[in-house]
């Protein structure tokens, strides 16, 4: 059934890093600032991250090659590169070669401007003009000073969906990126609006590694669309018995 979608799309983000580890501890020892020597695009996966995504990369060398997938599009910051490689590798999805691994600036984290590497508790003391404007803009509009709301994710996304249905139509497409980026590709695919994606994101934190995937379908003569198959798939990580983790990407401002 030729399509102008992927045969079949899963987005996944990537596994545990060292920042949200490091977000954790900052958390819990009521720290303003997280302490990370990394700029954000190099932040790397931890020790746990790296079990992770050896556990999906298996877990998708386990599934007939006609569900396995041909193309990996990544976010270029490094944990997210580490994480793709990692299931590549394991699942020998590329066979030795990188020429079917595609990094992608528009898959990058959201930008976090002024805010980045702030707790909670950092935002709320040393910006809390802005603390006030969030909690009543909401995070879906609301843009800390050089960062980028929701908004402005989805439109680079929007960009980057017309590069997939031109580029990949009717090919297996793996994505790899951030936990915005998974709600926000949701938030595309299934026509939501500003309540359904912000009361899906209040449900909880997308797990590190888990697999949200749709297939092609057609509805009509006329019309092929993405369906929905699975949402935030932790099997891989369960089968090899590895930890599941949920801790947002930094930084963590309260939720709305």
């Amino acid at each position: 059934m030729p399509t102008n979608w992927p045969r079949t799309l899963w987005i996944v983000r990537h596994g545990e890093s060292a920042g949200n580890v490091a977000r954790d501890a900052a958390e819990a020892g009521g720290l303003p600032m997280i302490d990370l020597a990394w700029r954000d695009i190099d932040v790397p996966l931890s020790d746990l991250g790296h079990a992770q995504s050896r556990a999906l990369g298996q877990w998708f060398a386990r599934q007939a090659r006609e569900h396995q997938p041909e193309v990996i599009l990544c976010s270029p910051y490094l944990r997210a590169q580490q994480t793709a490689r990692a299931v590549a590798e394991h699942s020998q999805l590329l066979g030795g070669a990188d020429a079917k691994l595609r990094l992608d600036e528009r898959l990058r984290e959201k930008e976090f401007g002024i805010l980045d590497r702030l707790t909670r508790h950092g935002i709320q003391q040393q910006h809390p003009q802005l603390d006030a404007q969030r909690a009543h803009v909401g995070k879906f509009y609301f843009r800390p000073p050089g960062g980028e709301s929701w908004c402005d994710v989805i439109l680079r996304l929007r960009s980057l969906l017309e590069m997939v249905t031109r580029e990949y139509a009717d090919l297996r497409v793996l994505v790899v990126a951030h936990q915005v980026i998974v709600n926000c590709m949701r938030y595309l695919l299934e026509h939501m609006d500003e309540q359904q994606i912000l009361g899906i994101d209040r449900q909880g934190d997308v797990p590190n590694c888990a697999v949200t995937s749709y297939r092609a379908e057609k509805r009509n003569d006329a019309d092929t669309v993405m369906q929905l198959d699975l949402v935030n798939f932790l099997a891989p990580l369960h089968d090899a018995a590895t930890p599941v983790t949920r801790a947002p990407d930094a930084p963590a401002a309260p939720k709305p």
